[in-house]
């Protein structure tokens, strides 16, 4: 194998390749680094990087590492140079290097060389790795030699690695502290070193007395050096450095507003601005009412439009937090003035109107969030004049395609669907206005409006029936070109439609739809289209639309996925048309929903690769399956009280044993199993919400929906037959409280409420078990099947990917063979892991610690008494590691007493930034085989010797008196 093939071993995007591959990519890179060609070793060198994120475990990354402190001692400059950029993009991978010391060696060694270069190189080497060496006594003393230097490439490596080191380590952030003061107040250093040296005092930040003495040192600077471009980096380290110590922020920022208000030149207004919004951010609750109030006066003042912008931004970051509530809450024996009156608002409106769009978007955003933020009483009228910016505002930016007009308007939207969530009594005007700007906007402008509609009418559900012409009517007037834009509108326009159809889409409007795509719709239109209609329970469209894209795809796997996704949209299709009171025909619906099930599934595991093993997907459909046919036993129970009632003494069995249900004959056993199954099932949906970690909270909430329609079947039988003296509606009395986020949400809580309603009060009126308890079900099973299922967006996409790779210490040399241990002795077992993510870490919730769960069983047992006891489990530990750049490492002791073949499991699991754990695995398990220690297997053959001999001396007796 060549270079070349390692390269392209490294280049594959899959992980879980065995130890032996990654083994040999190293060794083939290794033949790269001892070429004799100067481009070869370079290649290899640059290689690295992918082999660390392929294999990302400290064996092979510590012998990777020693080989390229081999070739930073050894190379060239240039050669040192790459490994310079290696070890930087590989920063994350420093911390799982065994042999510092060694690598630490090698590197260090290069300090001693006559060559300015190659010690700058180091320096910046070594300032790369004070991640893991930061107490180094040789680095320390390397870097400050260096700063004397005469030589500037030098310097300024020794000025990067000092920057480096003071960030890490407390004590040379001390010793430095001095020697960086009387490198920036000497005459004899150049403006531009002292530029450069400035910064290093953000680090400065490990005690209050370190950070008190570094402030000192600043505000002399600003005052004895106001050239424009020494306050620039000034200022500007002073707000690292506040931002970092945290007990000066208050200070900070009435330093930065006075030179905002003060200091005439524009340069250092605008960093004062950036500096104010990097405050904004970090503690918005620092910010005083007099603060505020002096940034509105500057933002009033300033003939700046791009100091006026950079002013407005950072009070639309402060209109978002505790800030804006401190701003109208009145001072201690003072009355809250007006809100129109204060200088805030003022600002807002006038910015709401000016002609630098971005100001006007701010502008709204302040607005928005005061409206939000503020007590409504008093802010009725500053309600209706932030409509009205915003109604203006979106009039004008809707006609312009400009990039500058578009941002603008997304902005304006955004704001508006969040001010409408918490001001509902808004919504019906303001859809009305959207309705209305969509016959005159521009395309790009239609996309955004149309996002905006489907958004505010998933919270409240404004758009009916009455709109649904407007929107079919513009679509079909939508275009008949395939560019990019025209594409995404024919997505938002449908997805609006969609929504608005308050039950199932009419005939013209399927028909509209239809001969559009036909028109001008691509095929990957084509299935968005598909995708949002199942979203949202179009599955009639949807089943379409997904049998016309079959025969368009190039893969097997795609073909078998799109045929799946049409047959479950045929299945949902036959149960949209129930009846209620028609027993019979949801029976029917139910076998015919299930044979398109049946064969989805069978596509949809034909669809699945190692790749992408739909595991979601397969675990969805399951259940939805399993649901049906318990839905249709229990239609099937309820009719047996027709077909098989209680027998005549059904009564005096009753009274006999004691049990009333006794007296309903049969059925209440059947219901006690339904009843059962259907709490299963309810625990099945939550190992499914548990296991999927990735999943956005749409697709949880639907999991969850699923999960209380379960529970609430099985509440409605024990309430209406089994128990009905001791079952309570309290639990699922919170039901009508919560916020529906979804229109399928908002019809399944009415559903749930009406059944409670009804089952409540047939449940004090009749005693169990009549014709109406059987109805009173059935008809609660209909109303849930009424509802047509909604598949969310993780059974399509998935946008955040997160997995964990496992490696146990020691392991088996070959797959099947077990770990040898002494039954004295106990096994230290080494669990190391590494979390992996895709493109989008942390998109919806991230890795706080991740939970080890360590347990053996004993498998089969060697000796004479061969017999397993009961208690199998030998084993059970379970430990919480916190990941560190996404790796981590923890050991177990476990203890094999007894003797015989052991199965050691190693589970993880995650737990995110709020405390919930989810069920991700994997699952790892190892053999281990206890053996007799050879001192007691000595001890034990003697013994049985000596009992040998012992009982031949007694035959011996025996046969002699015989």
């Amino acid at each position: 194998m060549s270079l070349s093939t390692a390269r392209s071993f490294l280049s594959e995007a899959g992980y879980g390749e065995q130890e032996l591959d990654a083994n040999s990519a190293l060794m083939e890179l290794d033949k790269g680094l001892r070429s004799c060609k100067l481009g070869e070793q370079c290649e290899a060198v640059v290689l690295f990087p992918k082999l660390f994120q392929k294999y990302p475990f400290p064996i092979l990354i510590n012998s990777a590492f020693l080989k390229l402190a081999d070739i930073f001692r050894l190379g060239n400059n240039f050669l040192r140079l790459c490994v310079l950029k290696v070890t930087q993009q590989s920063e994350k991978h420093l911390e799982k290097i065994l042999n510092v010391d060694e690598f630490v060696k090698r590197v260090f060694s290069v300090i001693h060389s006559n060559d300015p270069v190659a010690r700058a190189i180091t320096l910046r080497m070594l300032g790369s790795l004070a991640s893991i060496i930061p107490e180094r006594k040789n680095a320390h003393h390397s870097i400050r030699q260096s700063l004397d230097s005469h030589d500037n490439v030098e310097v300024e490596a020794a000025i990067f690695a000092a920057a480096s080191f003071s960030s890490q380590s407390k004590d040379f952030a001390a010793g430095i502290c001095n020697k960086i003061s009387e490198m920036i107040q000497g005459l004899d250093t150049p403006v531009d070193l002292k530029l450069k040296l400035i910064p290093m005092l953000q680090y400065m930040h490990h005690d209050a007395t370190l950070a008190s003495r570094s402030r000192e040192l600043l505000q002399e600077l600003v005052s004895s050096y106001p050239s424009t471009p020494m306050v620039i980096v000034t200022l500007h380290t002073f707000t690292q450095l506040a931002t970092s110590s945290l007990i000066e922020i208050p200070k900070q920022i009435q330093l930065l507003l006075q030179y905002l208000k003060d200091d005439p030149r524009k340069a250092v207004k605008r960093l004062a601005v950036q500096d104010l919004k990097l405050l904004a951010k970090k503690a918005p609750h620092m910010w005083t009412k007099k603060n505020i109030q002096t940034l509105c006066e500057c933002a009033l003042s300033t003939p700046y439009n791009s100091l006026k912008l950079g002013m407005v931004s950072v009070l639309s970051t402060l209109s978002g937090t505790i800030a804006i509530k401190q701003y109208f809450s009145p001072a201690a024996g003072e009355s809250s003035p007006a809100p129109h009156l204060t200088d805030l608002v003022k600002l807002a409106q006038e910015c709401c109107y000016h002609s630098n769009l971005a100001v006007a978007a701010h502008g709204i955003t302040v607005l928005a969030n005061i409206a939000i933020s503020c007590p409504e009483k008093d802010f009725v009228q500053l309600e209706q004049d932030t409509v009205l910016g915003m109604e203006s505002l979106l009039l004008l930016c809707s006609q312009d395609s400009s990039a500058s007009a578009q941002a603008t308007l997304k902005t304006a939207l955004a704001s508006l669907v969040r001010m409408l969530k918490g001001r509902p009594h808004l919504s019906q005007s303001c859809v009305e206005f959207l309705l209305a700007q969509l016959h005159y906007a521009c395309d790009a402008a239609r996309i955004l409006i149309c996002h905006a509609l489907a958004a505010i009418a998933t919270q409240l559900p404004v758009l009916g029936e009455s709109m649904l012409g407007d929107l079919v009517e513009l679509y079909r007037s939508a275009g008949n070109t395939s560019s990019e834009k025209q594409q995404e509108l024919l997505v938002s326009l449908a997805t609006v439609v969609f929504v608005a159809s308050q039950s199932s889409l009419g005939a013209e409007v399927k028909t509209v739809i239809r001969q559009q795509l036909e028109a001008s719709a691509n095929g990957w239109t084509v299935y968005r289209i598909a995708r949002q209609a199942s979203r949202m329970g179009c599955h009639e469209l949807s089943s379409e639309l997904y049998q016309s894209l079959r025969t368009r795809v190039a893969s097997e796997h795609f073909y078998f996925w799109l045929n799946s996704l049409m047959e479950f949209s045929q299945a949902e299709r036959c149960l949209s048309g129930l009846e209620d009171g028609d027993y019979s025909g949801a029976m029917g619906a139910i076998t015919e929903a299930l044979k398109s099930y049946q064969k989805g599934f069978a596509s949809l595991t034909a669809a699945s690769t190692p790749l992408s093993p739909l595991a979601f997907q397969c675990e969805f459909i399951k259940l939805r399956m399993d649901t049906l046919q318990a839905l249709a036993q229990l239609i099937c129970t309820c009719n047996s009280l027709k077909t098989s009632p209680p027998p005549a003494i059904a009564t005096s069995i009753a009274l006999t044993s004691g049990n009333e249900l006794q007296r309903c004959g049969r059925i209440s056993l059947q219901m006690k199993l339904s009843m059962d199954e259907f709490r299963s099932l309810a625990g099945r949906y939550a190992d499914l919400y548990q296991s999927s970690f990735d999943a956005d909270s749409a697709t949880l909430r639907n999991v969850e929906l699923q999960q209380q329609s379960c529970l609430l079947i099985s509440y409605v039988i024990e309430a209406l037959i089994l128990e009905p003296q001791t079952a309570s509606f309290q639990d699922f009395g919170t039901l009508g409280s919560v916020q529906a986020e979804s229109k399928y949400e908002r019809r399944m809580m009415g559903v749930f409420n009406l059944v409670l309603e009804e089952v409540e009060s047939l449940s004090r009126k009749h005693p169990p078990v009549s014709y109406l308890h059987t109805g009173c079900l059935c008809d609660a099973v209909i109303a849930l099947l009424k509802v047509p299922l909604s598949f969310q967006r993780y059974f399509f996409q998935k946008l955040q990917s997160t997995s964990i790779k496992l490696a146990l210490s020691p392991s088996p040399r070959t797959p099947n063979e077990p770990i040898p241990v002494q039954n004295n002795q106990h096994l230290t077992l080494k669990v190391e892991g590494v979390v992996q993510h895709g493109s989008t870490p942390g998109l919806f919730r991230k890795i706080q610690s991740v939970c080890l769960n360590v347990s053996s069983t004993l498998q089969a047992k060697s000796g004479p008494d061969f017999k397993i006891p009961l208690d199998t489990k030998t084993n059970e530990i379970e430990q919480r590691v916190e990941p560190h750049n996404d790796y981590f490492s923890t050991q177990f002791l476990l203890n094999f007493s007894i003797l015989g073949s052991h199965n050691v499991t190693v589970e993880a699991s995650v737990v995110d930034d709020s405390g919930v754990e989810w069920k991700t695995g994997p699952k790892s398990v190892v053999t281990v085989k206890s053996l007799e220690d050879p001192y007691s297997q000595q001890l034990r053959h003697q013994l049985q010797q000596q009992q040998a001999g012992a009982q031949a001396a007694l035959r011996n007796v025996s046969n002699r008196f015989q």
